[in-house]
């Protein structure tokens, strides 16, 4: 793709000069609490035009390719945190894509241009407490009534899902197979039926809240249906392309940071007289992690270049996904080791990104999954049992 053009690059620092100031200075507190103002940071966000760099200009977007996205999203990496960054990667580029490209004009207005001006939180309803990277065995039902959908069902591991306005939820929507029987739909979760079970606790993203929902006889507009009527398998994987993207995107600038913060350590730090940087060792494998970082780059501009393009990239999206999960478990394993008993404590970063880091391995599909697309698109298949 080339390098970013002077653009690319007011984008990163309108977004970085807002991290520095309204972001980073409150991290560890929102790491103590569990909790992250999203209205408020979304809402700055939308003031800078950040939340719909892709989106159409007719409901507020700045209608630029997706390298911008790429550009904002790289530069989220400098939060120092995980969780901000995945609460904002959902309303970006998981819970609006299939919205702003298949949605009627009357749900882009109602949905898609608070999205984008901030005034609203997303979250995108997949995952259910049976099917996590096993998108077709989803059990939620949306049934026809009248003019309404009434929907039944639980929805699991949702990233702001005690925060959001409205779900894009994926719902089966008639009897038929797995991958023509289900809908997107646009739930609004301030009605009747729809209810936070609890926030749920994890291990890493400590500041993103993630939820489980119930939803017991909820009713809605069959308008809000974005698109056509069971093509919402199709339409989620596509929106998946760009969560991958966005995902790996935002593992970059996490990596380098802490590869300079160990190599700084390694180089203040003496062990027997000796820097920890002398070691020959230490030197070869920054070296390496930088390398690999470096590569992993080259794999996602090239995704994006050919998705600005119109070329399929589910190929490159899965295994840069796959890549960015992986190597970023091995870069914050590798770093914290040089810190030695100051990389197990709480308060230095890279134990919050040992922590962070994890979950990239799992959501938006599991590495084992990643492995199964980039199997299949290489014309590999499975031994099936008789």
């Amino acid at each position: 793709m080339g390098v970013y053009s002077e653009q690319h690059l007011e984008i990163q620092r309108s977004v970085r000069k807002l991290i520095e100031t309204e972001i980073n200075p409150y991290v560890d507190e929102w790491e103590a609490r569990c909790h992250y103002p999203a209205h408020e940071i979304m809402k700055k966000l939308g003031d800078l035009g950040m939340l719909g760099i892709t989106k159409p200009e007719l409901f507020g977007g700045l209608g630029l390719d997706y390298s911008y996205a790429l550009a904002f999203a790289e530069t989220l990496g400098e939060i120092h945190c995980l969780g901000v960054p995945t609460s904002i990667g959902v309303q970006t580029d998981m819970a609006t894509p299939a919205l702003a490209r298949y949605g009627s004009d009357e749900l882009r207005r109602e949905f898609l241009s608070p999205a984008i001006s901030g005034d609203m939180v997303a979250c995108i309803g997949v995952s259910e407490p049976g099917a996590g990277s096993d998108v077709s065995q989803i059990t939620t039902v949306a049934y026809q009534n009248g003019d309404d959908y009434v929907i039944n069902g639980t929805k699991m591991w949702i990233t702001n899902g005690a925060q959001a306005d409205w779900m894009c939820m994926l719902a089966n929507t008639n009897e038929g197979d797995a991958h023509n029987s289900k809908s997107l739909i646009i739930v609004p979760l301030n009605i009747k039926g729809v209810s936070v079970s609890h926030k749920l606790d994890k291990m890493g993203l400590r500041s993103s809240d993630t939820a489980q929902l119930h939803f017991d006889d909820v009713r809605v507009p069959r308008r809000h249906l974005i698109g056509q009527e069971g093509l919402g398998f199709r339409y989620q994987m596509e929106q998946f392309q760009e969560e991958r993207l966005c995902v790996a995107a935002s593992s970059l600038r996490p990596m380098e940071k802490a590869i300079d913060d160990a190599q700084a350590y390694a180089t203040e730090r003496k062990v027997q007289g000796r820097r920890i940087i002398d070691n020959q060792v230490v030197r070869f494998k920054l070296a390496e992690l930088r390398t690999e970082v470096e590569l992993l780059r080259s794999l996602i501009h090239r995704a994006v270049e050919d998705y600005i393009s119109g070329r399929e990239v589910v190929l490159l999206a899965s295994m840069a996904k796959l890549t960015s999960g992986r190597l970023i478990r091995k870069v914050s394993d590798s770093c914290l080791q040089y810190f030695g008993g100051m990389g197990f404590m709480s308060e230095t970063p890279i134990s919050r990104l040992y922590r962070d880091c994890r979950v990239l391995s799992i959501g938006g599909g599991a590495d084992e999954i990643m492995l199964e697309i980039i199997s299949k698109r290489c014309g590999m298949t499975g031994h099936k049992e008789p």
